[in-house]
């Protein structure tokens, strides 16, 4: 791989796929999949055909990472949000590398709308999210610029607690 662009966005897929796998507890010592066949395993996408499938996938998110120092977080969620839909995902959210700082410090971008769906699907109420560690962006008078974030460590505990929401209402 020549590009090296092209090789600090793969090497920050990598890290944050690495980075959830490790805290769900779905790899071994050696960092191999405790069950390569498990459907919660956080995999990078293999893109097929002319419809990108997004970079990460954390059932039910598409994660669409992005390691640069210039952020243009209202046009990655729109991106984001689509690749998700071509995917087959409810969800899709961006996340944005720290500079200097750990993975877990990473931002985890989501907008408006899959903040509030997310926020639904869990039962919590406004205060409730935001106690979790959202931060908030208002960018103008167009919501459309507007977005929640969150640290990637925290970003973890949510999609815990939505897969287990999920997997709950699907036993019933």
């Amino acid at each position: 791989m020549s590009n090296p662009n092209k090789r600090k966005g793969t090497a920050w897929e990598s890290a944050v796929r690495d980075y959830l796998n490790t805290a769900y507890g779905l790899v071994d010592g050696s960092g191999m999949l405790r069950d390569p066949f498990d459907p919660m395993n956080v995999r990078r996408a293999a893109q097929e055909g002319s419809r990108d499938v997004g970079d990460v996938h954390a059932v039910p998110f598409i994660l669409e990472c992005k390691d640069v120092r210039n952020p243009a977080v209202p046009t990655w969620l729109r991106q984001a949000e689509t690749e998700a839909r071509n995917a087959g995902f409810p969800y899709g959210v961006v996340v944005h590398k720290t500079r200097g700082l750990r993975v877990a410090a990473g931002r985890v971008h989501f907008s408006v709308r899959t903040w509030t769906r997310v926020r639904l699907a869990l039962g919590r109420t406004t205060e409730e999210m935001r106690a979790r560690g959202f931060t908030v962006t208002v960018r103008g008078l167009d919501s459309g610029r507007w977005y929640m974030t969150l640290p990637l460590d925290r970003f973890a505990v949510l999609l815990a607690d939505l897969r287990w929401v999920v997997s709950c209402r699907a036993v019933r």
